[in-house]
């Protein structure tokens, strides 16, 4: 596996790539990598000739009071979990070569990213979308994927290729859990014990507004209402950054429940925002 630092490196070899006719598989990642990144790789690897991995901490899409200076890392577990998987190439860049002090150009697609974590995240999609696009860029890919944990994100990014023509194709694969239900995430790292033992009943609230939505409720506030409800009673250690049912495409609030749906929510439990989701069908 080949360790790559410099865009411009990582570049020059993509575009030899391509000029081979040889097809490029792309998994970006803030790394700490866990069970759920390795499934990303497992997926695309049969899907191109060369894979790529990327573990880039992306400064512009973490707010003024986020994580970015505690997220936790890894590097060197990282190769080794990116290169047990296939990987090719790991692109490794420092802030400073993905973006000059004097960086003036941004991707957004505001009306997807006004909802859910855009809403608490002021900027957040705008630094995503700004990154995927240099990463396409750079790397020439034919095909990324990312996973369902992060819908809103999987949807922009979808929605931003399609408006600027860009030819990647997308995959999106399901949500990695563990054996309790909890979604895989770099973020668990920070729970304790009793905060880790108690997370999973973010998934099973879920679940039970997904059975009430399927045994005919069609009142979206009265579901929030619910979950909510729900969570204070097997969650109390959490609180609700939100709690959700959207369009699955467009993101848009729903109000009546008549044509599938996501039920989205984003929970601080001690220093940890988890977030998680279930598409329910009607």
């Amino acid at each position: 596996m080949n360790i790559i630092t410099d865009p411009i490196e990582l570049q020059r070899t993509c575009l030899q790539w391509r000029a081979q006719g040889l097809t490029i598989g792309l998994v970006p990642t803030m790394g700490f990598l866990h069970a759920g990144h390795m499934s990303l790789m497992a997926t695309l690897r049969p899907e191109c000739d060369r894979l790529i991995t990327t573990v880039f901490l992306n400064p512009t899409q973490f707010g003024e009071n986020e994580d970015l200076s505690n997220y936790p890392h890894d590097f060197d577990g990282d190769c080794v979990k990116a290169k047990a998987q296939g990987t090719d190439l790991l692109f490794a860049p420092s802030p400073d070569a993905m973006y000059a002090d004097d960086h003036a150009t941004w991707i957004d697609v505001p009306d997807l990213g006004k909802n859910l974590c855009g809403a608490s995240r002021t900027g957040h999609f705008r630094g995503v979308c700004t990154v995927v696009t240099k990463l396409f860029q750079l790397t020439q890919a034919t095909k990324a994927v990312f996973g369902q944990k992060d819908w809103q994100q999987l949807a922009i990014i979808k929605r931003m290729i399609r408006d600027l023509n860009m030819p990647v194709e997308i995959l999106s694969h399901p949500i990695v859990r563990e054996d309790d239900g909890l979604a895989l995430s770099s973020r668990n790292a920070y729970l304790t014990e009793e905060e880790r033992a108690a997370a999973p009943a973010i998934r099973k609230g879920l679940l039970k507004l997904a059975a009430m939505i399927k045994d005919g409720e069609r009142d979206a506030a009265s579901a929030k209402a619910a979950l909510k409800d729900e969570y204070a009673s097997t969650l109390p250690m959490g609180s609700s950054d939100y709690i959700e049912i959207v369009d699955p495409d467009s993101i848009e609030l729903v109000e009546t429940i008549d044509k599938p749906v996501l039920a989205a929510v984003a929970i601080r439990v001690g220093k940890a925002r988890l977030i998680d989701n279930i598409l329910i069908e009607v």
